[in-house]
């Protein structure tokens, strides 16, 4: 999947190097397109601890505040109008879009920024590893396919765009793939949505559905663990053409994790085991990222990263990252809602399979 030089002795022309060069020296000057979301907001206050000159492309509608220190470019990049306007004669040492999710949004960032920054690191996702996984632990090289869960297959049909812009034009392309990323706000249960739903359930006794047996293994990566691979990556000339997942070596089942969240929250958990595909015909969207990515043991290889960015290591577990997510509802009480339709649904496969 990566461009390589030594393709070139095999047929393939090395493609023409039309990258920006860096127009910073000693400092980074970076922009992010997003910068407060769950991982990015980790990522844009490590780069401004790291001294990057930190510039952000946003709407300014996330509820998470704007870093001391960033610079805040006002613009929405699914405008293209608004983000050239918002960008103006700016060039960059790296662009990092965190919310590019299908290839027209790619395409859309080729255009925008060719020929204005040294490096673009893309987003993707390792879920867009192919399920079910055929050998551990996963490396950059295992194939990308995922039948079950359309969000994987847009990312990778991005990834290979953005691979095909860089033999075909040079366009600097880096791809970093998150696996399940969290921070205090985000409870590790499908849906996402309806995570505090599974908390309050575990503090009122009720039992609460696991897929599976619950033994599947997982891996969770406290955002500011990623932080600390992706910042590393910025500004490395040797990572164009290159993918990473940076993830936490901590390999858990999600019965660990259910008895972590509720041992944080001062409770015994009442897990009740539901069949992932029964999950999915009565929720199809928490079905999708059950079969798709969830229901499925993953352990990853984080080798690479670790060449790339020396030193680095996840040193959060989720028991310490449980801790934090509960004692966040419990001083955010608006951040509490519980979705009623995943509340009922539990109520009747608890009573069918409990």
């Amino acid at each position: 999947m990566h461009w390589q030089a030594d393709r070139c002795s095999k047929g393939f022309e090395k493609p023409p190097d039309n990258r920006a060069r860096p127009i910073s020296i000693g400092v980074m000057r970076v922009l992010f397109i997003g910068g407060t979301g769950i991982i990015s907001s980790a990522c844009s206050a490590l780069a401004l601890e790291h001294g990057i000159e930190l510039y952000l492309l946003c709407r300014g509608q996330s509820p998470r505040p704007i870093p001391p220190g960033a610079k805040v470019l006002q613009g929405d990049i699914r405008d293209p109008g608004s983000a050239r306007a918002a960008i103006g004669d700016l060039k960059f040492d790296a662009v990092c879009n965190f919310i590019a999710f299908v290839p027209e949004h790619v395409q859309a960032d080729i255009e925008l920024f060719a020929g204005r920054t040294a490096q673009y690191v893309f987003i993707s996702s390792a879920s867009a590893y192919r399920k079910p996984v055929c050998h551990w632990p996963l490396t950059e090289s295992t194939p990308l396919d995922n039948p079950h869960w359309q969000y994987s297959r847009d990312k990778i049909a991005c990834e290979e765009m953005l691979l095909s812009a860089l033999r075909r034009d040079g366009f600097p392309a880096t791809i970093v793939r998150p696996s399940h990323t969290y921070d205090q706000t985000l409870l590790p249960f499908d849906p996402y949505q309806a995570g505090y739903t599974v908390l309050q359930r575990l503090r009122r006794g009720k039992p609460v559905v696991v897929h599976g047996d619950g033994t599947s293994l997982w891996v969770l990566t406290h955002h500011a663990d990623f932080a600390k691979g992706f910042v590393g990556l910025l500004g490395n000339p040797k990572t164009i053409g290159e993918a990473f997942h940076i993830t936490s070596d901590e390999v858990l089942s999600w019965n660990e994790i259910y008895s972590a969240v509720a041992r944080a929250a001062g409770c015994a958990p009442r897990l009740v085991h539901v069949p992932s595909d029964i999950i999915a015909r009565h929720h199809p969207q928490w079905g999708a990222g059950l079969l798709g990515d969830k229901a499925h043991s993953v352990i990853f290889d984080n080798t690479k990263i670790k060449r790339f960015v020396p030193g680095f290591a996840a040193t959060i577990p989720f028991a310490r990252g449980a801790e934090q997510i509960v004692d966040f509802y419990d001083r955010n009480p608006k951040f509490e809602p519980v979705d009623a339709r995943v509340d009922s649904l539990m109520d009747q496969l608890v009573e069918r399979y409990g």
